[in-house]
């Protein structure tokens, strides 16, 4: 195996691992209009994710810098061509980021719903454009012989990535409401469990159309496995959580989401961006690469930062593992600061 073709491994992994963590807390961030029925319980739910949320996005950092490193033509073609959906994503991450931190900076009530609303809002896009980003990147996009995208902004939303965005979101929705019944307690819980149910079973037919589709446009016998994987895992998912087994619903809807990424990775490789209108004009995991030694630097790099990382959010996670409920949160405290 050569070094470019570890390196696209290696940013399937940090994909991978991005939609797994900032996968439930786009969903807590969704479930706070949807779920919470007042400021005590909105609370709970920003808590679930409040330790963790800042963690999770580390992974979209490292994956959009290793991208940048190890295959810059692909960097290059891919956030100039998607620069608007990428753009509102990162705006949505940077307002998501301070409405966490400014909710609860003064008691008015107006200041804390408008916060909360930009929450919702800023769970909800993102976890839409970045279905519609990689359905376009596995379907392929307009791609010219100087490796430009030469399409529009309308040719993003075709149909395959607009599924691909509605997976996504109710996915991370119901990723988001398994992990919320695995934090609380009380009332709040019993209803993340009900809620999970009816969003898993949406899910569940929209990911089966997504994963066939993809299966039938560029699958081999890999993805197809990645396919089985997902759809029994989120079946799984559904039978655990309606049994109560909150950790393994948990667990089981991660993987659902590792199997549909590895799927998405699988049926793109040997390419990162094919063109749609040459197949020659593709960008690949040899054309779109650093030098063997850049590679080589980074794999080192690697090598040593990873474990590093995988620890101290092991950690973060392990110290603020128990359970929590509105029982926790004293009645003048509702609006008090973080």
């Amino acid at each position: 195996m050569e070094l470019h073709d570890v390196w696209f491994v290696l940013i399937a992994v940090l994909w991978t691992g991005y939609f797994f963590l900032e996968g439930f807390d786009f969903g807590v961030g969704i479930l706070t209009k949807l779920l919470a029925r007042n400021r005590p319980e909105r609370r709970v739910l920003i808590n679930t994710i409040g330790p963790v949320w800042d963690g999770n996005e580390v992974w979209l950092l490292t994956a959009g810098g290793a991208t940048f490193a190890a295959f810059p033509e692909w960097y290059a073609t891919l956030f100039s061509g998607f620069y608007l959906p990428l753009l509102v994503i990162l705006v949505c991450l940077i307002v998501r980021g301070v409405a966490f931190e400014y909710r609860a900076k003064r008691p008015e009530e107006n200041w804390q719903r408008n916060w909360e609303t930009a929450i919702f809002w800023t769970s909800l896009i993102p976890a839409f454009l970045w279905g519609v980003a990689f359905g376009n990147i596995v379907r392929g996009v307009k791609i010219d012989q100087h490796f430009e995208y030469v399409g529009s902004l309308g040719d993003l939303f075709n149909p395959y990535a607009v599924l691909g965005g509605l997976v996504t979101l109710t996915l991370f929705t119901f990723h988001g409401a398994v992990f919320t019944a695995l934090k609380t307690v009380g009332d709040i819980r019993l209803r993340a469990r009900r809620l999970a149910l009816w969003v898993g079973l949406v899910t569940a037919v929209l990911a089966l159309g997504f994963l066939l589709w993809t299966q039938a446009h560029s699958g081999d016998d890999k993805s197809l496995v990645a396919l089985i994987v997902a759809v029994v895992a989120l079946v799984a998912a559904l039978v655990a959580n309606q049994a109560g087994r909150e950790g393994w619903a948990f667990a089981l809807s991660g993987l659902t989401i590792v199997a549909s990424v590895a799927m998405l990775f699988l049926s793109l490789f040997p390419n990162v961006m094919p063109s749609t209108l040459n197949g020659d004009w593709s960008l690949t995991v040899t054309n779109a690469s650093s030098s063997p030694y850049t590679l080589k630097i980074m794999t080192w790099c690697a090598a040593i930062a990873t474990p590093l990382v995988l620890l101290y959010q092991s950690w973060t996670y392990w110290v603020f593992r128990k359970r929590i409920g509105t029982q926790h949160i004293a009645p003048d405290a509702a609006g008090a600061a973080h």
